[in-house]
């Protein structure tokens, strides 16, 4: 399990990094809300813990701006703040949980447990024209046809779909499905654009997957 922590704190941001890391979390930490909401765009987190008062932008507009993008990771909101006021405005700006500062490291572990089964399997599916995804389960379908596919090739195709209609480089792509440890071929992305369009395009006489020459690749979008 994947999780971002946004704390401009860097001992109580180690501190929970060191203590998720022993429980088996895979965590990463942004010590500004500029470079964590920009994380949490780009990259896939299975849990957001998110400090509320932030250089750049605050926690509040980080929950806003995701749930706007139709990004629905679940946030836990880790803070000092403990007035009614603010953890009514964060949970009405997108957090799903609040968990106030100081606080016994069990607790947190299991309100990031309680709340990663709590949200699993909520968020919504993802359409584009007939094309539709479960982020959750990792499904895909073309119309009411289940199409199969590997995890690599979901999550390139999640990537594309969340960007459709927008040209996308094939550095991006490495950096979003591939993350930063990727150290191989970057011709990768060609072979799991052609994996795809065999799987989603060619089988429905489609077309969706376009090559931008000297550009990328965009996923067309269909309105109405």
């Amino acid at each position: 399990m994947k999780v971002l922590v946004v704390e401009d704190d860097a001992r109580i941001a180690s501190a929970v990094k060191r203590g998720l890391d022993a429980e088996g979390f895979s965590v990463q930490v942004s010590f500004n809300g500029e470079d964590g909401l920009w994380r949490a765009t780009e990259q896939h987190y299975d849990l957001l813990i998110v400090d509320l008062m932030l250089p750049g932008h605050d926690g509040f507009e980080i929950c806003r701006v995701l749930r706007e993008q139709g990004n629905w990771t679940p946030i836990l909101v880790l803070t000092a703040r403990d007035s009614e006021v603010d953890e009514t405005r964060a949970l009405e700006t997108g957090a799903d949980d609040y968990l106030v500062k100081p606080f016994a490291f069990p607790i947190l572990v299991a309100h990031v447990r309680a709340l990663l089964r709590r949200t699993s399997g909520t968020a919504p599916a993802i359409e584009v024209g007939d094309l539709r995804l479960d982020p959750a389960r990792h499904r895909c379908w073309r119309g009411p046809t289940e199409i199969g596919l590997t995890a690599r090739e979901f999550s390139m195709l999640e990537y594309l779909v969340r960007r459709a209609g927008l040209v996308t480089p094939k550095f991006e792509i490495l950096r979003g499905v591939w993350e930063y440890d990727f150290d191989g071929d970057p011709n990768i992305v060609e072979v799991y654009i052609r994996r795809l369009r065999r799987k989603i395009d060619v089988p429905f006489g489609r077309h969706d997957i376009e090559t931008v020459r000297g550009a990328g690749y965009r996923l067309a979008a269909y309105e109405g």
